[in-house]
């Protein structure tokens, strides 16, 4: 794999701008994914956080889920953010009844399980896989992952003092190529999140 692998971003909905800055100032190259054809010559793809309902709906107006399944079932790496976790969970626990998910993540996901826009927070998580200092992260009407699959590796969660649960809720979490984050490292200028996906791209 080349050290500058190209890695696409699924530009139908959501914050790709803002992705694509993020993979180019962590040394690759990054292009906009608005049709099947544009999947043929990356070496890993960003599923952008946005609103998942409606980027599902356009992904299947733009025939995009049959090759991504095909290219995540050949291990093509992929990062999703926020409703990009959604787009590649196997479960939602409440999605609607037409919703449609690439898949792979052998996770159950909840979305907006934090509440509304109004409910956006912020919190320093650690983070061992992209090193020992806090990771500042940002939750924007954020999914949760609700439960994990035996093959799922839990990168991070939300510690129990913090949340007053019984239990820690999950909002990292990384299964062979898949990656995934309940919340948006791209609108901070921390690019270890983005560089872990770089990496394991480098070594599919």
């Amino acid at each position: 794999m080349s050290k500058n692998p190209t890695i696409g971003v699924l530009a139908i909905q959501g914050d790709v701008r803002e992705h694509i800055n993020a993979l180019t100032h962590a040394g690759v190259t990054a292009v906009p994914v608005k049709r099947p054809e544009h999947l043929h010559h990356i070496a890993g793809l960003v599923i952008p956080g946005g609103e998942s309902t409606t980027m599902s709906i356009l992904a299947v107006k733009n025939h995009l889920f049959e090759p991504l399944r095909a290219l995540q079932a050949e291990g093509l790496p992929m990062y999703g953010s926020c409703a990009g976790l959604i787009m590649l969970a196997d479960h939602i626990a409440d999605g609607r009844s037409d919703q449609q998910t690439v898949g792979g993540l052998d996770i159950v996901a909840r979305r907006n399980a934090f509440g509304r826009q109004v409910d956006s927070f912020e919190i320093d998580l650690r983070i061992p896989a992209v090193g020992d200092s806090d990771f500042h992260a940002i939750f924007i009407r954020a999914p949760l992952v609700e439960s994990v699959g035996p093959s799922v590796e839990v990168l991070a969660s939300i510690p129990t003092s913090v949340t007053h649960d019984e239990s820690e809720r999950i909002v990292a979490v990384r299964q062979g190529n898949l990656l995934a984050t309940s919340f948006h490292p791209e609108i901070t200028t921390d690019l270890r999140i983005h560089e872990l996906f770089i990496e394991m791209v480098r070594s599919a």
